[in-house]
């Protein structure tokens, strides 16, 4: 306990007259962003669920939003890299849809005759090709925007031509359908879940491993001289993180899968089928745990990685980054290309939720995608965004879109409050920094 007596010195409450839940935020060392995205995040939930007479807030809509914020959050997570370097890609909505095309005809019209229909591999090829094929058309993109010098706007601006036509020209506008079965089920669904044990497996591996990397951070900081929270900010943090894994897996688990699909499921699963209720949960869609690995690995190369630390020095001063040794150019090939496979990742999970791939696939999700990054604190000019807050910012957007949906708001409207939403997200965004300093 020596250690937590520099901490407390360091961290002491400045004399400034703030109260005392200001000096508990400065004790938890909690970002006051990320605090007023949940604020504004459960507003919006307590708002719908008024007004729809508590149909908002239920596990099923829940569980619903979780799936629908999936492909979008994924691609958002990869858009923070794009925007901390000073560019823009408004090609992945498009990349999104070619992408889905690629995936769905290889499927459907190509590997069942080579390896034979319903054959185990067919998925995992499909995925491999189209994280591939994504990778090497972000690459060419990073290309041109790199070496030759063409500004990020234009070439993505004619990506999103390329590709939506593109993904026209693959099928002859014709939708892909059926996907593969086991494909399927990266969509989410009633068979596309983990199921009440799995969750709450997942549940307890998330919180033990939260819980571990909060004392190894605690023990590096002490053991280096930095200060460190007090021990009570610890145990609150450590409560925080238990609780909301506990929560969020509570509801998932709330969920009940209807009798008829319960009982599909079990026939296709190859089980007996009991006589009586089937009493089956949803819990964590397929879909919330790629998001969850994507935004874990994409936290761990922001922050423990050299490319992620030269990702955030170029996007700070380019020209400080370029004298510095970093290769920029390279650089900017590596983001996205990073960006071309999160986004056949997001078109994965799309299409397999719709067991479908339309013409329409991935419309406009270049600017949700955007919207998601900018609403989660990404700065425009460049340097500063994290990934939690690009999930988050995706998060309110599908919030608020549902919402709407569900209240009965016209699109035309949804999409006028979508937008105002997005300006007065970058103006309180602005004038936080210009508070702050930062």
């Amino acid at each position: 306990m020596v250690q937590d007596a520099p901490a407390e010195t360091v961290r002491a409450p400045a004399k400034d007259g703030s109260g005392g839940f200001m000096r508990a935020v400065r004790a938890l060392d909690i970002d006051l962003r990320l605090l007023g995205m949940i604020g504004a995040l459960l507003i919006i939930w307590l708002v719908f669920d008024l007004v729809t007479g508590g149909r908002f807030l239920t596990p099923r809509n829940l569980f619903n939003l979780s799936v629908q914020t999936a492909s979008v959050a994924v691609m958002a997570t990869g858009m923070v890299f794009v925007i901390v370097t000073r560019h823009i890609d408004l090609s992945v909505g498009s990349l999104l849809g070619f992408l889905g095309m690629i995936m769905g005809t290889l499927q459907l019209h190509y590997l069942p005759g080579l390896v034979g229909h319903g054959h185990w591999s067919i998925w995992i090829v499909t995925i491999l090709a189209g994280v591939g094929a994504g990778a090497l058309i972000g690459a060419a993109q990073g290309y041109v925007i790199g070496y030759l010098a063409v500004p990020a706007f234009i070439v993505t601006l004619g990506g999103l031509l390329v590709w939506r036509g593109a993904a026209w020209w693959v099928t002859g506008g014709q939708t892909v359908a059926p996907l593969d079965p086991t494909f399927s089920l990266l969509g989410g669904g009633a068979a596309g879940t983990l199921g009440a044990t799995w969750s709450w497996a997942l549940a307890a591996a998330a919180a033990t491993g939260g819980l571990l990397l909060q004392y190894i951070s605690r023990r590096r900081k002490a053991a280096h001289g930095f200060p460190v929270k007090p021990l009570w900010a610890e145990i609150a943090m450590s409560f925080i993180i238990v609780g909301v894994i506990v929560g969020l897996t509570a509801v998932m688990v709330a969920y009940p899968v209807p009798e008829a699909a319960a009982r599909r499921i079990l026939a296709a699963r190859g089980e007996a089928i009991p006589e009586g209720p089937i009493n089956m949960a949803h819990g964590i869609a397929i879909p919330v745990v790629i998001l969850l690995v994507v935004a874990l690995v994409m936290t761990v190369i922001a922050r423990r990685t050299r490319f992620g630390r030269y990702v955030f020095a170029t996007g700070g001063n380019p020209d400080a980054a370029e004298l510095s040794g970093i290769n920029t150019r390279l650089l900017t090939v590596k983001i996205f290309a990073l960006m071309g496979a999160l986004t056949a990742i997001a078109a994965v999970i799309a299409s397999a939720r719709l067991g479908a791939v339309g013409n329409d696939l991935g419309t406009l999700d270049e600017l949700r995608v955007i919207a998601a990054a900018v609403i989660g604190g990404t700065a425009l000019s460049g340097g500063i965004g994290t990934i939690y807050g690009a999930v988050l910012g995706a998060l309110i957007m599908q919030s608020l879109q549902s919402g709407m949906a569900m209240v009965g708001v016209d699109a035309p409207l949804q999409s006028i409050v979508v937008g105002l939403v997005l300006v007065l997200a970058v103006l309180v965004d602005i004038l936080y920094r210009r508070r702050t300093g930062a």
